[in-house]
């Protein structure tokens, strides 16, 4: 695989905003729609023209570079829906080697994802439910029946759920051989329905809150003990107590199990083994300002703790390097990462922004949507600074002028190192006076900064960039939304690019 390529003059297209841009090659297409796909509606593309670009775009590039991709995807964003996606478009395209069967049993990490493969399998081959899943391509099929022998009757039980493919569909589909008598023994189960339901805080709470109560106080006092009893056996798993934060504490549980639930909240450890989006913490942040508690504030200092430890590895810059970090916050970033999530792109776009001033020594932020507006905040309190740009938020309006950032250092004659934009790339000039990000980006580095770099921070993927992204040029795209972002801008300080950080995934 070679991604040491020369590259060539982009060729220009209009974005969905109508302003040119500069496309892509296809596998940094590739990368940042797979880096940035939530597969749902966004404000510029619904989720089956995504879905059909991402076909395409697999047609485009070297198999291994998508496998590579996927794993990357799945291992290093955190991903789960998009990886199967490329699997089985790969699946639909390469043969004559074991590329797709290893490549499935990488990707297939929990119980569920062997029956989300196969619904999309079906639904990628025009195939009418699971009774028409028979022709299975030998090598999906081989790659599911090693992903069969590593979940136990737990997973097993917990992932076995109706819907269009179940998990005795997929068992009857792959047939995969029994490692052990034992694991025999629960296939056996899984296909009489006769696994045991497994405990978990779900059905358990479930259960509580179907029974009936003579009253709220008693319902409280039945969830307070519930809780407690959750946090105490330690068999609440960190995203969930994530999600729970607010349950919790409305059910006015005691200092003892507020004060653990903080421990593990700030934990480096369980924060690296959780595996979080970043902005899964602001998520948890957000709610927990809506509770009535005296427990809030020491809950709030524990996930800035969180984020900290989040992005603790994360290669910053220093006092001698001086760093611009812009947020978009423009009308099209108003659109939530998925239909079930209350994060949009400009959290997103505002987390990484912060987390990124909270490691730079010298580094000016603020935010631009009619216009640039500089807005200095303190280091160290990721999520606090998020909420103040948000409490801000209309205050340079909802267009894209995202060259403004650019001009006002111009005109400043200020030299900076290092100009990070973190942007769904659909910049546009609403002023009229013709200015572009791409126009302004050369002006200042022949006048003022020759030595300047331009860091695009892809939040939405949407397939062409404001500038060219190219040697010679001094800009870099950089997309999706975890923490891995800051890897690539590691690697890209050392020579490298995005695709070289892909291009380290082994493929055993």
């Amino acid at each position: 695989m070679r991604f040491n390529f020369t590259f060539r003059k982009a060729k220009t297209v209009l974005n969905h905003e109508g302003a040119v841009a500069y496309t892509l090659t296809p596998q940094l297409e590739l990368y940042a729609a797979v880096a940035t796909a939530a597969l749902s509606d966004q404000f510029y593309e619904t989720a089956d023209a995504r879905l059909l670009r991402l076909r395409e775009l697999v047609a485009r590039n070297d198999p291994e570079f998508v496998a590579r991709l996927a794993v990357y995807a799945r291992e290093q964003l955190y991903l789960r829906t998009v990886p199967l996606v490329l699997t089985v478009e790969l699946a639909r395209r390469h043969r004559g080697t074991s590329l797709v069967s290893r490549l499935v049993a990488r990707v297939v990490q929990r119980a569920d994802e062997i029956t989300e493969l196969l619904a999309y399998y079906a639904q990628a081959n025009e195939r009418d439910g699971v009774k028409t899943l028979g022709r299975l391509s030998k090598q999906v099929q081989k790659g599911l029946a090693r992903s069969f022998n590593n979940f136990d009757g737990y997973q097993l039980a917990k992932y076995d759920r109706a819907g269009r493919v179940r998990l005795r569909d997929a068992l009857f589909l792959v047939h995969p051989t029994a490692k052990s008598a034992e694991q025999q023994h629960l296939f056996d189960q899984l296909v009489q329905g006769t696994l045991p339901t497994p405990y978990t805080w779900e059905t358990e709470l479930s259960a509580l809150g179907q029974q009936q109560f003579a009253s709220a106080q008693a319902r409280t006092a039945a969830f307070r003990t519930a809780w407690e009893t959750l946090i105490g056996s330690g068999k609440l798993g960190y995203m969930a107590l994530l999600r729970n934060l607010r349950n919790i504490l409305e059910a006015d549980v005691s200092a003892r199990a507020v004060e653990r639930v903080c421990a593990t909240l700030a934990d480096a450890g369980a924060v690296a083994r959780a595996k979080q989006l970043p902005f899964r913490f602001l998520a948890a942040y957000r709610e927990v300002l809506l509770v009535q508690s005296g427990y809030v504030a020491v809950v709030l200092e524990a996930l800035e703790t969180a984020i900290g430890h989040s992005a603790a590895n994360l290669r910053g810059f220093g006092l001698d390097t001086r760093v611009v970090v812009a947020c978009d916050v423009s009308g099209s970033m108003q659109t939530p990462v998925s239909a079930r999530s209350k994060v949009l792109l400009y959290d997103v776009g505002l987390v990484l922004g912060m987390l990124l001033q909270s490691r730079c020594g010298h580094v000016t932020t603020g935010m631009f949507g009619d216009t640039w507006k500089r807005v200095s905040l303190p280091r160290g309190r990721v999520l606090h600074n998020v909420q103040e740009f948000y409490r801000r938020e209309g205050e340079v309006g909802y267009s894209t002028n995202g060259y403004l950032v650019i001009q006002d250092l111009l005109r400043r004659r200020e030299v900076v190192d290092k100009v990070m934009i973190f942007t769904d790339c659909q910049l546009w000039n609403s002023t009229g006076d013709g200015g572009t990000l791409a126009q302004a980006w050369i002006d200042y580095r022949r006048t003022v900064a020759p030595r300047a770099r331009l860091y695009l921070f892809d939040l939405a993927g949407h397939g062409a960039a404001p500038v060219e992204v190219r040697e010679g040029h001094g800009a870099a795209l950089i997309a999706g939304w975890s923490d891995k972002v800051f890897d690539v801008l590691a690697a890209l300080e050392n020579g490298g690019s995005a695709l070289t950080e892909i291009g380290k995934i082994e493929l055993a």
